[in-house]
């Protein structure tokens, strides 16, 4: 489930013997729904590629979240399905996390804190960026994947920043002077 997605950028662009070196940085936003929601994003990240005219480079995108992943897969429903039950498996909900233990936890705590001690822990194991290399203008993705942001732990509105570095020239990539 996603709703109220929007996309913002910030690029640069140096000029390098006939070449120009391209960075960018655009934020997709997003408010997911319950967990496990996985999100695919690739064709947010792509336009944000395409934008940046970068012929040759790499794109990183990271999840700004600590109980959100970001993530290389196939997107299919058996293969969701599975995932979500290997999480459960790994980082139960029902377990015993000092994270949720309000008696003795004081650290980084909010007024609506809720007990999501596995949900750092699934992301913990899944991480929180993936860099893609980019070769000719387009990601260098398999034939099946995808980009996904998880959400680990309740709905709410999540960012993911994406960073495209690389240089311009070549198959229609070269910025006119």
């Amino acid at each position: 489930m996603q709703t109220g997605t929007q996309e913002a950028t910030q690029k640069i662009d140096v000029g390098i013997a006939g070449f120009h070196l391209i960075g960018m940085v655009g934020t997709i936003k997003l408010t997911t729904g319950e967990a496990p929601d996985i999100v695919d994003i690739t064709d947010r990240v792509k336009r944000l590629v395409a934008e940046a005219q970068v012929a040759m480079g790499m794109v990183v995108v990271f999840g700004k979240h600590t109980t959100t992943a970001v993530v290389l897969n196939e997107n299919e429903s058996g293969l969701r399905h599975d995932i979500a039950v290997l999480l459960e498996r790994l980082a139960p909900r029902d377990q015993y996390y000092q994270h949720n233990d309000f008696d003795i936890r004081t650290e980084n705590m909010n007024p609506d804190e809720t007990p999501n001690g596995h949900s750092h822990m699934q992301a913990w194991l899944l991480g929180s960026n993936q860099v893609i290399p980019v070769m000719g203008g387009q990601m260098c993705l398999g034939t099946w994947q995808r980009i996904f942001l998880v959400e680990l732990d309740s709905p709410r509105a999540r960012e993911v920043v994406v960073q495209i570095w690389g240089v311009s020239g070549g198959n229609g990539h070269q910025k006119e002077s």
